[in-house]
C-alpha cells in the first residue's frame, strides 16, 4: 500500500514539474534531439541492413563453396568405383584365362593318358 502511495506522489510530482518547464529553448532542444534519435535509429538500420546484407552473401558463399565439395567428392567417389570395377573385371578376365588354359592343359593331358592306355592295350 505504501508503494502504490508513494508511485502516485512520484507520478504527480513529475507531471507537474513537466507541465510547468514548458520552455520555447526546451522545446526545440527536444526537437533537436527528436532529430538527432531519429537519424541515429536510420544509421542503426542502415548498419542491420548491411550486416544482414553480408551475413547472406557470407551463408551464400559458404553453401557454394559446400555444394562445390560435396560435387568433387561425389566425382572423386564415382572415378574410385569406376577404377575399382575396372580393375575388378581385369582380374575376372585374367582368372577367367587362367581357368581356361588350365582346364585344356588338365584335358590335353586326360587325353594323352587315355590315348597311351589304349596304345598299351593295343600293343
Amino acid at each position: 500500500m505504501k508503494k502504490v502511495l508513494l508511485s502516485t506522489v512520484l507520478v504527480t510530482i513529475l507531471s507537474l514539474s513537466f507541465t510547468s518547464c514548458r520552455d520555447s529553448k526546451k522545446a526545440e532542444s527536444a526537437e533537436e534531439a527528436m532529430h538527432e534519435s531519429a537519424e541515429e535509429a536510420g544509421n542503426a538500420i542502415e548498419d542491420a541492413a548491411n550486416a544482414t546484407g553480408e551475413a547472406i552473401e557470407d551463408t551464400t558463399n559458404a553453401a557454394g563453396e559446400a555444394i562445390e565439395n560435396a560435387a568433387d567428392s561425389t566425382e572423386e567417389a564415382v572415378e574410385n568405383a569406376a577404377n575399382a570395377t575396372g580393375d575388378a573385371i581385369d582380374d575376372a578376365v585374367d582368372a577367367t584365362g587362367d581357368a581356361i588354359e588350365n582346364a585344356a592343359d588338365a584335358t590335353e593331358n586326360a587325353i594323352e593318358d587315355t590315348s597311351d592306355k589304349v596304345k598299351k592295350e593295343l600293343n
